[in-house]
């Protein structure tokens, strides 16, 4: 859901994230709460995410960046900035992980270099 920021302005994607959890049907009521509040949450921190982004990042700017990398580099940063329970090595770990998966060959390292620099 996240990825889809990228394509729509930002009422239009909280209203397409509360549609998302709606449509899951394996997603239980908690679950879709949780989900719906932690995109909301992001969707409203993306400009302070992305400045941050911004300042550390040599030749990729936010708007350069594919979008796969760019979402998982927002999830990981939120998570380091504005929640305390989760371990900033847990947060860079989760996202080099899911580059693995869903990323390019590069994909991995960029977004461990881009979050290791904001640490």
């Amino acid at each position: 859901m996240l990825f889809r920021v990228e394509f729509h302005d930002q009422e239009d994607m909280i209203r397409q994230i509360e549609e998302g959890c709606m449509e899951d049907e394996a997603w239980s009521e908690k679950d879709s709460e949780y989900i719906l509040g932690k995109c909301r949450k992001i969707v409203e921190h993306i400009p302070e995410i992305d400045e941050a982004v911004n300042e550390v990042s040599k030749g990729w700017k936010t708007k350069r960046m594919g979008k796969v990398d760019l979402t998982l580099i927002r999830l990981a940063v939120y998570e380091m900035k504005y929640e305390e329970d989760i371990p900033v090595q847990v947060a860079i770990n989760e996202a080099v992980e899911l580059a693995k998966q869903y990323g390019t060959d590069d994909s991995p390292s960029f977004v461990n270099g881009v979050l290791a620099k904001l640490a």
